[in-house]
């Protein structure tokens, strides 16, 4: 799964109108938008990362480098939450935004959880092929010789 490109344009789009609103809030608004941005920043770069792993793949993200980089992307979007939940009033967040990057954040988070559970996958298989046991096993031996 890639996080696509409508996701992106609504996610700028959201906080586009968040930042209208601070700028047109006053003089500490301008502390929030700052804030703010840079919070964007990380989280745009975030979903950049996951973007380019899912190009490299052809539309195929490999879960063992997608796992850390969902992980990273889910964390700057914790502290983001956080920073909305901490701020909302005094930033005047409108509870549209805050629902909607609640939401936002639980699909980031199911993503990098369905990534991880497959990179775990694929080593438990990995390390039960180089135990001989189980997993991916080399197919068995044809008998040679005349039937």
């Amino acid at each position: 799964m890639i996080i696509g490109a409508v996701d992106i344009s609504r996610a700028v789009a959201r906080l586009s109108l968040f930042a209208m609103l601070l700028a047109s809030t006053g003089a500490h608004a301008q502390a929030c938008q700052e804030d703010f941005q840079k919070l964007t920043e990380k989280r745009m770069a975030g979903i950049q990362a996951l973007n380019a792993l899912g190009k490299a793949g052809k539309g195929k993200m490999d879960p063992e480098a997608a796992c850390p980089a969902a992980k990273r992307l889910v964390a700057v979007e914790t502290e983001m939450m956080n920073y909305i939940i901490k701020n909302k009033d005094w930033c005047n967040i409108p509870d549209n935004v805050a629902d909607g990057f609640k939401e936002a954040r639980a699909k980031t988070q199911g993503f990098a959880s369905q990534a991880c559970a497959a990179a775990a996958k694929m080593k438990e298989m990995r390390d039960q092929a180089a135990a001989g046991g189980g997993g991916m096993m080399a197919p068995p031996k044809l008998p040679a010789g005349p039937l």
